[in-house]
């Protein structure tokens, strides 16, 4: 049980001095407890032997004082260790999600989101419960039993033998239930993760699912998960269900023995009649107490089945870091000067790019054009580093990439990916992403310059509007701009533009263009198109195919050469001119 608890030991460590604070309320109070039945018993044995009233009432007021101690350390105790459980799960949650934001993007096409999210939610909470109530009512158990013991035994040492033959039984039910508590819960789990990733793949592309009319095929699939889930949820419920009623059969066999063999200790005058009470109000306290430790059991099997899952995301290493040299150190200011040396690229036994030496020069501008699954985006995706190329193939400023911390890098590059992707917030708060306290002036210029603030100002909140979950309230060509003004607004020595302007027709990506060469003149730009309308723009143009650069050069050589680039340019003449006469 303990090796399982193994991942949570930093944060206990980090809140010790509360959960030794925590441990000594549980102590009090159950000191507290324990004084109790004492006082009971020996009210009565004042009471059978008729003494006076000032000392019944004596006895009243010691049990007052004692009720309200024990009311003050029990509400102690649950504020320190729920309030200690809380600020882990406070610690774990801001951890996990530190450590999901520096995976590379590869991890999230290796796991789905709805597991992830299961695993920050669901187990967390399962994590906090273990922390919190399970430590707290175990603790409470262990101390006031160990605490009870030698007063039981000083009243009867046979009455005890009687009394707690039965717990051994609890105790082996408790451990052979408790196994199979965890491994249903494991599977429980899990299939909690496939219905949430599952919901979450219908949430996000339900434009698809509703264009294929596919709704009730969806939800009939959904309710066949759903099923299943409650299937396995109910067999842990027939278990749970099994081991109270069990637990409390065995407790209150101890309770008739009790019972039983202190009445007789009492009429052989061996107990008195104040003594056999406090026994009897031990062992109604200690009911309560291993009665929840079934609800206990079920609470450290359920978190520690989570702590695994939550531990397999902790232990998540980024595949892409910064090397310990490198981490604390700041270089000067990016220039813009990029070079891929020899480069050759895989993902896992597939070679992407092969033998790619190329060489960008600060404030030039360079169209990679080429077929669909060249390596084109793989290409970009290794200046920011998210892709990883082996050391000394792609170098910054000379530098090789490693050199070069990761937040000083990626602040020199301003990239639009492919997929263009926008937050549920704000047009504003979505340009403004990653640049800190840009003023609605700026906001707006990089807008401008991207071709879309006309556009956004007849919206009716203009750049305070919503644009929905993932954009969806815009146009494909209005998010590809609004991503593109998000990179402009970083100002940054390296522009990426992964086929960013895929999504706008012909007058448009001129416009934009237009507007864009001004941002480009004194830094870096890459672009990867499929228009030859778009590439032309470009200093110099290189043509990828089958992850190899075939042909470099400016529009016009290119166009002499002969090469992929002129057959492409011919091709969209051709297009252009076809839809002119249609």
């Amino acid at each position: 049980m303990l090796d399982r608890l193994k991942p949570l030991r930093p944060y206990l460590k980090r809140y010790r001095a509360s959960l030794a604070w925590g441990g000594l309320s549980v102590v009090l109070y159950n000191c507290s407890k324990i004084v109790m039945p004492l006082l009971i018993g020996r009210a009565i044995d004042h009471i059978s032997r008729h003494v006076g009233e000032r000392d019944v009432a004596h006895d009243a007021v010691w049990l007052l004082v004692v009720a309200v101690a024990a009311a003050i350390f029990l509400y102690l105790t649950r504020w320190i260790i729920i309030g200690a459980s809380r600020e882990i799960e406070f610690d774990l949650r801001n951890d996990l999600f530190a450590n999901l934001e520096r995976q590379p993007p590869a991890f999230y096409h290796e796991h789905r989101t709805g597991d992830i999210m299961a695993r920050t939610t669901n187990d967390l909470n399962a994590v906090r419960q273990l922390l919190g109530p399970a430590i707290m009512y175990s603790a409470n158990t262990v101390v006031f039993t160990l605490a009870a013991l030698p007063f039981m035994i000083r009243m009867s040492p046979r009455l005890t033998i009687f009394a707690f033959l039965p717990l051994p039984a609890a105790s082996l039910l408790v451990q052979t239930m408790g196994r199979r508590i965890h491994r249903r819960f494991e599977r429980i789990q899990a299939m909690f993760s496939d219905i949430s990733a599952q919901a979450q793949e219908n949430f996000s592309g339900a434009r698809l699912v509703r264009a294929f009319a596919q709704e009730e095929a969806e939800v009939a699939r959904f309710e066949t998960a759903n099923q299943e889930y409650i299937r396995r949820s109910l067999m842990l419920v027939r278990l749970m269900a099994m081991l109270w009623p069990t637990l409390e059969f065995v407790l209150g066999i101890s309770l008739v023995a009790t019972l039983f063999f202190g009445g007789r200790e009492v009429v052989q005058h061996r107990l008195s009649v104040g003594q056999f009470t406090a026994y009897m109000v031990y062992m109604v306290q200690l009911i309560w107490p291993m009665i929840a430790l079934g609800w206990v059991v079920n609470l450290f099997q359920r978190g520690t089945a989570s702590v695994e899952r939550i531990d397999q995301l902790l232990r998540q290493k980024p595949a892409i870091w910064d090397e310990p040299a490198v981490e604390n150190t700041v270089l000067p200011e990016i220039r813009g000067d990029i070079e891929f040396r020899g480069l050759t690229f895989r993902y896992g036994a597939a070679e992407i790019l092969r033998d790619i030496d190329l060489t960008i020069p600060a404030g030039t501008s360079l169209a990679i054009v080429g077929p669909t699954g060249s390596g084109k985006s793989t290409l970009v995706n290794l200046v920011p580093r998210l892709l990883d190329a082996e050391a000394g193939m792609v170098l910054i400023d000379g530098r090789p990439i490693r050199e070069w911390s990761l937040a000083q890098l990626r602040e020199g590059i301003g990239f639009v990916p492919q997929e263009t992707f926008l937050f549920s917030t704000s047009i504003r708060d979505n340009i403004s992403f990653g640049v800190r306290e840009a003023t609605p002036a700026q906001v707006r210029e990089a807008a401008v310059s991207a071709h879309i603030a006309t556009e956004i100002e007849e919206f009716p909140a203009g750049f305070d509007t919503l644009v929905g979950e993932r954009g969806i309230t815009l146009s494909g060509g209005q998010k590809q701009r609004t991503s593109i003004a998000r990179a402009l607004l970083r100002n940054p020595r390296i522009l990426i533009l992964d086929d960013a302007l895929a999504s706008v027709d012909t007058y448009t990506e001129e416009r934009i263009l237009l507007a864009l060469r001004e941002q480009m003149k004194g830094r870096t730009t890459i672009f990867i198109s499929h228009r030859v309308s778009t590439a032309q723009s470009a200093d110099r143009i290189a043509v990828l195919v089958d992850g190899r650069i075939v042909e470099t050069g400016t529009h016009e050589e290119l166009l002499s050469a002969g090469g992929y680039y002129r057959g492409l340019y011919q091709k969209q003449q051709l297009e252009e001119e076809i839809a002119v006469v249609a």
